[in-house]
Formats: structure tokens, sequence, C-alpha cells
């Protein structure tokens, strides 16, 4: 099922073989993962996301806001996104802003994207068109992120 226009559509394709969970985006819901939590496992959010934290696995999401402090190593898969902090692995975003401070090391698949002056991407760039019958914002058979998968938050803040 097609999440960005709300019809059906058979195929498509993924990156990393992950979808975005359909339904993404719930209006005014909004999640933070701080700069003092390290997530290990995939997260798949119906919410808008701001990462300032750290992330060892695929991330999933209506809107991504990455500060550039922040790190992910997996694949990245939004409708839009400001990134911002290092990301290791694929990013396949509709709408992708990519800021001074990012360092990206993979493919990223985009309909349309600004790269500021000083960002850094080493890996391919490939412009997906509206049109296409293979897109990989779209789920495809077999391709959602495991649900049993678990995630771990770790905080490196100290009580006090």
């Amino acid at each position: 099922m097609a999440i960005f226009n709300g019809k059906a559509r058979d195929g498509g394709g993924g990156v990393s073989g992950h979808s975005i969970p359909s339904g993404s985006g719930k209006r005014g819901a909004f999640s933070v993962i701080s700069a003092d939590v390290v997530v290990t496992g995939n997260i798949a959010a119906s919410a808008d996301l701001h990462i300032d934290g750290r992330v060892d696995g695929d991330v999933q999401c209506g809107t991504l806001i990455q500060g550039q402090d922040s790190r992910i190593a997996g694949a990245v898969i939004a409708e839009s996104a400001r990134l911002g902090g290092a990301i290791e692995g694929s990013v396949a975003v509709r709408q992708l802003t990519i800021e001074r401070s990012a360092r990206i090391i993979g493919d990223v698949h985009y309909e349309t994207i600004s790269i500021e002056i000083g960002a850094s991407v080493d890996g391919n760039l490939k412009h997906v068109s509206a049109e296409s019958a293979v897109s990989p914002f779209e789920p495809g058979p077999g391709r959602a992120v495991p649900m049993e998968d678990v995630v771990h938050f770790t905080s490196t803040a100290t009580p006090g």
C-alpha cells in the first residue's frame, strides 16, 4: 500500500529490504531520542522523529530531523528528512536536506534534494522520479521491519 498518496500499489522496492510503515506521520506526534540515548535495534515510528543520540539499526518514520552530533548505523527511510549527523547506511527520503555537518557513507535515493556546502556523501546519489514504478520509499512484499527486533535504550547521563 502506498503511504504517500493513499492509493494501494503492488510491488515496489525497499532500501536494505525494509519499507516505511503504513500510516506514518501521525499529525502532532513527535518523538525525541536525546543525545544521551543509544538505541540498539530498528526503529519504525508512526510519529515524526528527532534524533540527537545514536541508533544502531534501521530508522523508518514520516519526518526525520537528525542532530549534528548524532549517529545512525543502518538504513534511513522517511517521507522527509533534514540530516545533520553521521549515517553509515543507505538513505531513501522523498524530500531530503543534507546539512553542512552531515557525513553520509552509503547510497542516497531521493525525489528532491538540497545539499549544503560542506556536507559529505560517500556513495551514489540516485534521483527517483514520482512516476517511477519501483520506488525505494514504498513497501514491497516481505520488506517490513521485523517487529520482534528488540530495542535497547542506554543512557550515558549520570544521575543527580
